[in-house]
């Protein structure tokens, strides 16, 4: 696996160019286990960043309803929701290996090969690897919320981000987003709602209830046990 999460950007005099990224890179120490998982299972679910469009007919071996993960942590919901669905295609995208370590031992333990993982910005694989009207479904749950005032710009639900997303999603392919942060789901709903491209599955024009896709996390059982509170935003492509 490569170890180049941050590409290089340089302008036309080959200045290298400072680019505000949504995460911060928090690499941590590999577990055994998690080192193994990638030693191993990388060259079988892995997919390595290129500056090309993929062919997910061909990464799958099938064609299928294909979901995107973005930032999927240590993948425990995403290999669950793979698990349940394998008649559909699973890719998660995590910048933090000791997490795609993780998330590839759990999916050889559920005995899952549905699903491939990559580690790089998200953005730029959206960007140069996902081709347009491709996805079924993209996931972004739990996001940075970057609390801060001087850091909301780091935010990655933005108005260049959620059409970079739209142009991804076939027509009536939805984005669905959650977050414990009311602040952060309200910034979600304003940026959201004011692309006439999306249509607002929520009946009442907000949030929407928790879907059975998408499973609770240990994370949010105890946010809900301490009364935090979350918030799902689902939104489809109409244009």
């Amino acid at each position: 696996m490569k170890n180049d999460v941050i590409s290089p950007e340089f302008d036309e005099n080959g200045r290298a160019m400072r680019r505000i990224r949504s995460f911060v890179r928090r690499q941590g120490r590999l577990t055994k286990g998690q080192q193994h998982a990638l030693d191993n299972l990388w060259p079988v679910m892995g997919v390595e960043y290129q500056s090309q469009p993929i062919e997910l007919a061909s990464l799958f071996g099938r064609e299928a309803h294909t979901v995107l993960e973005i930032g999927f942590g240590m993948g425990t919901s995403l290999v669950t929701m793979a698990q349940q669905h394998p008649e559909q295609n699973f890719i998660g995208i995590e910048v933090h290996s000791p997490g795609v370590g993780a998330c590839l031992a759990t999916a050889q333990e559920e005995g899952v090969d549905n699903l491939r993982v990559m580690c790089h910005d998200a953005v730029e694989v959206l960007e140069t690897m996902i081709p347009d009207g491709s996805l079924d479904m993209v996931q972004l749950f739990f996001p940075d919320p970057w609390h801060k005032a001087r850091h909301n710009k780091r935010r990655i639900v933005q108005t260049p981000f959620v059409e970079l997303v739209r142009r991804k999603l076939k027509l009536g392919g939805v984005f669905h987003m959650a977050t414990d942060w009311e602040p952060y789901a309200e910034h979600m709903l304003e940026v959201m709602s004011g692309v006439e491209a999306y249509g607002n599955l929520s009946a009442e024009g907000t949030y929407v209830p928790r879907p059975e896709s998408r499973p609770v996390t240990k994370f949010e059982m105890r946010g809900q046990r301490l009364g935090h509170g979350v918030w799902d935003l689902m939104f489809e492509r109409k244009q």
